[in-house]
Order: structure tokens, then C-alpha cells, then sequence
């Protein structure tokens, strides 16, 4: 099981990102997947996540209305779209799917001016 997370960078407050993570070694349809974060000196903390066909959607309160979570069976990848981005979202991103324990290396996102 493997995740491979891209997609980040430096971003001004209010700007967007969208994250791709690419997923091997397990039948990517047949699991949920989620999306994680980590900030510096924090827990790492749930951001959303996807049932396995996409057509269910969770999001935290700190990112609703502002992160879109989605996924593409055929490529066995999870996306999250970030928007409206602020400050408090700087952090390593990771995706993961249900059931297993394994976690890719993340993708630092920061958002400053």
C-alpha cells in the first residue's frame, strides 16, 4: 500500500491549491479515502473524506465550504481542492484510506504574504 501526495506549495491568504494523491497496492474503488493535516506542533487532524464511489462527501468545520474533496476510480487518485485558503491552513497534507495504517510522506502547503 502506497500513497503519494502532491500538489503543494506557497500560497497567498485567499488564494487556491488543489492536492492530487496517487494510490497503488490495494483496489483504490473499493475503500473511502480521507484526507489529513498536520500543522507544526499539532495533532494531526481529519479534513475530509470520500466514499468509494464519490458520491458521499464529509468535510471538518474549519474547511466547509471552502475544500472540495473528490476522487477518479479509473486513475486511483483522491483530490482535494483548496480555496479561500488562510493562514491557519498551513501544514503537511495526507491522504489515507479506510482501514489501512499506512501514510504517504504529505505535502507541506503554507499560506502566507
Amino acid at each position: 500500500v502506497q500513497f503519494v501526495e502532491s500538489g503543494g506549495g506557497l500560497v497567498q491568504p485567499g488564494g487556491s491549491l488543489r492536492l492530487s494523491c496517487a494510490a497503488s497496492g490495494f483496489t483504490f474503488s473499493s475503500f473511502s479515502m480521507s484526507w489529513y493535516r498536520q500543522a507544526p506542533g499539532k495533532e494531526r487532524e481529519w479534513v475530509a473524506s470520500v466514499a468509494r464511489a464519490g458520491g458521499s462527501t464529509y468535510y471538518g468545520d474549519s474547511v466547509k465550504g471552502r475544500f472540495t474533496i473528490s476522487r477518479d476510480n479509473a486513475k486511483n487518485t483522491v483530490y482535494l481542492q483548496m480555496s479561500s485558503l488562510k493562514p491557519e491552513d498551513t501544514a503537511v497534507y495526507y491522504c489515507k484510506a479506510s482501514g489501512f495504517t499506512t501514510w504517504g510522506q504529505g505535502t507541506q502547503v503554507t499560506v502566507s504574504s
